[in-house]
């Protein structure tokens, strides 16, 4: 399996380059960073203490030619940019980008009426588990409990809530027949009223070197419960991205999530 990667001097885009430098069944082809990068031109491996052969470059024509698929946690306007070359070259995509609005989301399902991909807010094993107990929890727990998400990441990160945070309020608000748009409530100051048991609240974190923490808080009378996940590597992204890129493998189109990969829905 041929990959590039994108974003090679990000958290993740490095965790990437080391896994697939790590796989006996996928070769690197290609790595990606933004014109004015400090990597650019540096093999990409190096960071490891690895001579991979390939150069670091912001020239996705050249990173793509060869691709056979291409790993991207980058930004949004980054990652629709390098899905326009893609396409031309026949790549299929795996995205971790978050941050998405809804225009660009709908730019992304248009695409994938030619070009597989499977694009997801979180690329964990463990997380997207983590997504169908919550869907079971909220149902069984529909009426007389609150229901908070609490997220927490390092301090670097400059999207809030976690894209990861918003997926888990769409699985929560889809199971309880709500539409998160209108039940959503991400901060509150000062004198708020009484809690309207009808909404799903967010509270963010943001500090240190926090990979990423998620936990939904169902609140009742007399009892919480509470399902959290906790990362403390970014190698479970990694590993979730290289098994969405064998899901793909006998893919054409078509738009999918870790779901799917895992055979959850």
């Amino acid at each position: 399996m041929k990959i590039a990667i994108a974003g090679a001097s990000g958290r993740m885009g490095r965790m990437l380059v080391e896994a697939v430098l790590s796989q006996a069944d996928v070769e690197l082809v290609g790595v990606l960073d933004r014109p004015g990068s400090q990597l650019l031109g540096h093999d990409a491996g190096a960071f490891i203490g690895r001579e991979s052969g390939i150069r670091i470059t912001d020239d996705a024509d050249l990173a793509l030619a060869h691709a056979e698929y291409l790993i991207d946690f980058t930004r949004p306007e980054a990652t629709l940019a390098y899905l326009a070359v893609a396409r031309r070259y026949g790549v299929k995509l795996i995205v971790g980008t978050t941050g998405f609005s809804e225009a660009q989301k709908t730019e992304l399902a248009s695409a994938s009426q030619t070009t597989a991909m499977v694009v997801a807010a979180n690329m964990s094993v463990g997380v997207n588990v983590t997504l169908k107990l919550l869907d079971m929890a909220a149902r069984m727990l529909a009426t007389g409990y609150d229901i908070e998400v609490i997220e927490a990441h390092h301090r670097h990160k400059v999207d809030a809530p976690s894209g990861t945070a918003l997926k888990i309020g769409e699985v929560l608000a889809g199971a309880l027949g709500r539409d998160l748009a209108e039940c959503a409530i991400y901060g509150r100051e000062g004198i708020t009223s009484e809690r309207d048991p009808s909404t799903i609240g967010f509270s963010t974190i943001r500090g240190g070197d926090i990979v990423g923490d998620h936990t939904v808080l169902f609140a009742g009378i007399g009892e919480r419960i509470e399902i959290s996940h906790k990362s403390s590597s970014r190698v479970g992204y990694a590993q979730g991205a290289l098994r969405a890129a064998r899901f793909l493998a006998d893919k054409s189109s078509g738009l999918f999530d870790m779901q799917d990969v895992l055979g959850l829905h």
